[in-house]
């Protein structure tokens, strides 16, 4: 008896049915084997890779990762900024120190991953890649330094501090603070003690504003011109008076005229107060010229830089301006404790 001799694409078809039916259908399994018998598909082209052809994927997706990992582990040192120590300058006086900043490699990696980077890509554009970085602190902090006036922040930090030192009036307070909610800039306000104690309300918008508080001293007394314990008297008073009223613990002091000497800056200091000048000033009290102002500032300022003012028309009228032309430098103005602080201003911060 004879045996019948099946054509092949109708055997591959029988064996698909048996097999692979519950996975694909009798039809589209017939169909999709005899296309593949006949040389008219591929494993591939049709979905149906083989375990072979599936590790190879697998090892591809494998290799470009640990490539995506192996280029980050080059890149990472070329972005890595060493911390700078506080020091004490012979012109500036006291500096603080500023963090740097290493690249988190693992959450870099993850980020990057996640968003379907890969090393060519991230070649391509490097400054593209989500990067993760961790500060460092300094060894040396403005905290470990003596007793030092301060007047300047760090130059490479490119932070500006708005200083208001308030002593009398506050007529020109609501325009100067609208100015500042509509910028979105925040400022330092050094209150005077008595000026305080008879403007209760006016401080304590300032303070729901948003806006740093803190200590000019009591009565606007040149501080080198009086003894020890009056200097202790005109600080520590102003200070019980802000936690009284504000419930403010300040921790910076700005002399009256920015008259001090060393025991000003030492009673200070045992205050827990660090001593606050300026490194440009507007001169406002004088009623120069707005724009004169504006034009200083814009030719004077820089990292660091702290712009002192006082409520004044001059202000009120140049403060706009002020802000503005430290932002067209790329620095972003805010109080003088954040200006001081050690932490970082990057591109999140600074729009560059």
């Amino acid at each position: 008896m004879s045996k019948t001799r099946w054509p092949s694409a109708v055997m591959v078809a029988l064996l698909v049915l048996l097999l692979g039916a519950g996975r694909y259908g009798p039809l589209h399994a017939y169909v999709e084997s005899a296309k593949s018998a006949s040389g008219e598909a591929t494993y591939a082209e049709t979905g149906l890779l083989g375990d072979k052809e599936r590790q190879t994927a697998d090892e591809g997706q494998t290799n470009e990762q640990r490539s995506l990992k192996a280029w980050l582990d080059a890149e990472a040192p070329k972005r890595e900024v060493k911390p700078k120590n506080a020091v004490v300058d012979r012109v500036w006086k006291a500096i603080p120190g500023y963090n740097g900043r290493t690249v988190d490699i693992d959450a870099t990696y993850a980020k990057a991953k996640a968003a379907g980077w890969t090393a060519s890509k991230a070649a391509a554009a490097p400054d593209k890649i989500p990067w993760v970085y961790r500060e460092i602190a300094p060894q040396v902090s403005l905290q470990d330094l003596p007793p030092s006036p301060v007047y300047r922040g760090n130059a490479a930090k490119p932070a500006v501090g708005l200083m208001i030192n308030v002593a009398w009036g506050n007529e020109y307070l609501a325009s100067i603070l609208n100015t500042l909610d509509e910028e979105h800039a925040k400022a330092t306000f050094f209150l005077d003690g008595s000026w305080l104690g008879k403007n209760a309300e006016a401080a304590e918008e300032i303070k729901r504003r948003g806006h740093e508080v803190s200590n000019h001293a009591y009565s606007h007394k040149n501080m080198s011109t009086i003894t020890d314990a009056k200097q202790l008297e005109e600080i520590a008073k102003t200070q019980t008076l802000l936690k009284k009223t504000l419930d403010v613990d300040n921790r910076l002091f700005a002399p009256p005229s920015g008259d001090f000497d060393a025991r000003t800056v030492r009673i200070a200091a045992g205050l827990g107060l660090t001593t606050v000048l300026w490194t440009l000033d507007t001169v406002d009290w004088k009623r120069p010229p707005a724009a004169g102002v504006v034009a200083k500032i814009a030719a004077g300022v820089g990292p660091g830089t702290l712009i002192l003012m006082h409520p004044t028309p001059t202000t009120e009228q140049a403060l706009k301006g002020i802000i503005r032309a430290a932002r067209a430098k790329g620095l972003v103005p805010g109080t003088v404790s954040e200006v001081l602080s050690e932490r970082r201003l990057d591109a999140s911060a600074t729009g560059n």
